[in-house]
């Protein structure tokens, strides 16, 4: 059965703000479809690092969310989409522990780990999408 769009929001992704924004947007919406408590945290907090991804390695974006349905089920779709330098080898940034920020590099791992379903597409010099899923369980 073809996955049915219920609702559709579109974030722009320029500052932390934004971030912010999109964040409160995500969590409303994993209310209004009653994701239990877990559900909602996994998928905020997969949100919130794709979109700060967003901003901080990709020079900004537009992360896109919708309500979906899938037969009985439903749940929250996010499109993070940038015009930035791209992943090189997106085989190593999906490992736990590489970064090229500095960090603890857990962020795209740790956000794959967080949904149920995760493609991320890149080309260098192009820029980078990434799509997750979180269904209500």
């Amino acid at each position: 059965m073809p996955v049915v769009v219920a609702r559709l929001a579109r974030f722009g992704l320029r500052s932390d703000i934004d971030v912010v924004a999109a964040r409160r947007g995500v969590t409303e919406w994993a209310r209004e479809i009653e994701l239990s408590l877990l559900d909602r945290t996994k998928v905020v907090t997969a949100a919130s690092e794709l979109a700060r991804n967003t901003v901080v390695y990709g020079g900004g974006g537009v992360m896109s969310l919708e309500i979906v349905r899938d037969g009985i089920r439903s749940g929250l779709r996010l499109t993070f989409e940038d015009r930035g330098p791209g992943i090189a080898n997106i085989e190593l940034a999906l490992e736990d522990g590489f970064s090229t920020g500095g960090g603890l590099g857990l962020g795209l791992p740790g956000a794959r780990r967080l949904v149920n379903d995760f493609a991320l597409t890149s080309v260098v010099g192009v820029g980078t999408s990434i799509t997750i899923v979180r269904w209500k369980t």
